[in-house]
């Protein structure tokens, strides 16, 4: 024997083991009880119960008259149990999203059949093909070699800060149009920043340049939203919107994305014109030129962009699929008077369909770069953003929830003293709402989910159309411009450094204004004046 002291382990059941072991000791277990007490009595847990304490007090308290009283008051309950959980994340959004799958068929709401049917339709379909196009731009680096060429373009020669700066923001907006605005943003933001690291970092960068590089990343910033709202695809909000709009009114037209487009790009043309305005006499002044050019050389660009090399069979491709999706959406219904290519299948054929038969050309088309590779294959799709896809189909079941359970009529009955309200008066309340609801508690796609079954009750009431409130709740919660946490996007520029809460408020206060005057105001204009998207080309144009 070595005399050193090995040690055997020995099994519960061995009857000479000792019955209180030292890792066992009375001060062991105290420590561990506190450390398993701290781990179950945490706030996050705390809100957790606090989703199904206020279902249930709702179901034992509130009584609710009529003879869907019962329905009402369930409805009523699970959404004070799935609001309470988006609003505090005790569960993460994308499973709260999916508990009306279990929530509705337990308290009679709806049969479970119905529910998941909410969760894919049309718009989800949609939603999925953008994203999957979206996800094959980003792969192949289209977006890069689009922004350095925007880059050359509006450089000018001598360097004209101000138009470059229009260049990057009009990128920024234009990419949005077309992908989700979380994508957009942290695709973005890397070339934004890759034009920024020309200049000298800290103390030694002068006025002129911090002041070029904050409207740099406020301009992708704030273009990334208003961008995103002008079309379908650019936002979860407008999605939303359109899903609810075809679930509590199935027998109406449905918003198309040709009809959006029409709508919301002349809107968002305008506010983006006099946002650049405000960037450009905040923190462009005239005579900043000669200060920057030294660090912006075309020569430096043009190498970067020679870097990427020639455009590749594979972006061709990809940039072919994406504008032959744009057109097909375009030129699906065009007007009244002339039908577009849906009346070939008497408009059975949806947005989605159309957005997802594009996708799949890309996992059929060869990229041409390994034998029997495809520009896409499912691996790359693992990004896909499913928790706003599981968020789109809880808001749409909500919605169906709301409507069949009779809630809807029971708050429409509850809110008889608007009926007077002039509509000038309501419509910006409810953009400004709808925005703080975004800056201060939750996201934009939860803050629509719970506005609009409300605002189509109060319309109902003015006597108006339901979309005069619904798209201003639903717009003005992409108005979340004054706070780092606000948005992603304003996330992803707060974090690259160059951006501090100052200058986010300095001009996002008076983005919000002019946001919320420009929905209200052209509102009831903008579906009866079709002019007026030519008017805001104009402006554009003569601003160039």
């Amino acid at each position: 024997m070595n005399g050193a002291h090995t040690s055997i382990p020995i099994s519960d059941d061995d009857p000479k083991a000792p019955l209180l072991s030292a890792n066992d000791s009375p001060v062991h277990r105290s420590g561990s009880f506190r450390s398993t007490a701290k781990s179950i009595f945490n706030l996050k847990n705390l809100y957790v119960l606090l989703g199904p304490i206020l279902c249930a007090g709702v179901c034992y308290f509130v009584k609710l008259d009529g003879p869907s009283g019962v329905g009402s008051r369930n409805m009523l309950a699970v959404l004070m149990w799935v609001f309470t959980w988006w609003l505090t994340e005790a569960v993460p959004m994308p499973i709260t999203s999916m508990s009306p799958l279990f929530l509705f068929p337990i308290f009679g709401i709806a049969a479970a059949d119905e529910v998941a049917r909410s969760y894919m339709d049309d718009v989800i379909a949609l939603v999925l093909g953008s994203f999957i196009l979206a996800l094959a731009v980003e792969h192949y680096n289209i977006h890069k070699r689009l922004a350095l060429n925007v880059t050359l373009l509006f450089c000018g020669d001598p360097l004209n800060p101000p138009l470059l700066l229009l260049g990057i923001c009009a990128t920024t907006f234009f990419v949005s149009m077309w992908m989700h605005n979380v994508a957009t943003a942290v695709m973005m933001m890397p070339v934004a920043t890759g034009i920024l690291h020309r200049f000298p970092m800290g103390s030694s960068r002068s006025a002129a340049e911090t002041n070029f590089c904050k409207a740099v990343i406020l301009g992708v910033t704030y273009a990334t939203p208003i961008g995103g709202m002008s079309t379908l695809t650019g936002t979860g909000v407008n999605l939303i919107l359109v899903g609810m709009w075809k679930s509590y009114f199935p027998e109406a037209d449905p918003i198309s994305f040709n009809t959006w487009s029409f709508f919301a790009l002349p809107m968002a043309l305008l506010i983006f014109f006099i946002f650049w305005v405000v960037l450009c006499l905040m923190y462009c002044p005239r005579g900043s030129g000669p200060a920057l050019s030294t660090h912006l050389d075309k020569t430096q660009l043009k190498r970067e962009l020679d870097a990427l090399g020639p455009v590749a069979f594979a972006e061709k491709m990809v940039l072919a699929i994406f504008s032959m999706l744009i057109f097909l959406w375009m030129t699906k219904n065009i007007t009244d008077d002339i039908p577009g290519w849906g009346a070939l299948f008497d408009d059975r054929a949806g947005d989605g369909t159309v957005s997802v038969m594009m996708a799949t050309l890309l996992f059929i088309i060869p990229n041409r770069k390994q034998e029997g590779e495809k520009l896409m294959d499912w691996n790359k799709c693992k990004k896909l953003p499913w928790g706003i896809i599981l968020l789109l189909g809880a808001g749409f079941a909500i919605a169906d929830g709301v409507n069949k359970s009779g809630l809807a009529d029971i708050l429409a009955n509850a809110l008889n003293f608007l009926e007077k309200a002039p509509y000038l008066a309501v419509a910006p309340a409810v953009c400004l709402v709808s925005s703080l609801i975004t800056e201060l508690v939750t996201s934009n796609n939860a803050t629509t989910t719970l506005v609009i079954p409300i605002l189509i009750q109060i319309a109902s009431i003015m006597h108006l159309h339901p979309l005069f409130l619904m798209i201003p709740g639903a717009v003005g919660a992409q108005f979340a411009f004054l706070l780092p946490t606000s948005t992603p996007s304003n996330v992803v520029g707060f974090s690259t450094g160059y951006i501090d809460i100052p200058d986010m408020i300095k001009i996002g206060l008076p983005l919000k204004i002019v946001g919320i005057a420009a929905v209200s105001l052209l509102m009831p204009s903008l579906g009866t004046f079709p002019l007026l998207f030519l008017f805001c080309f104009s402006i554009l144009s003569l601003a160039l």
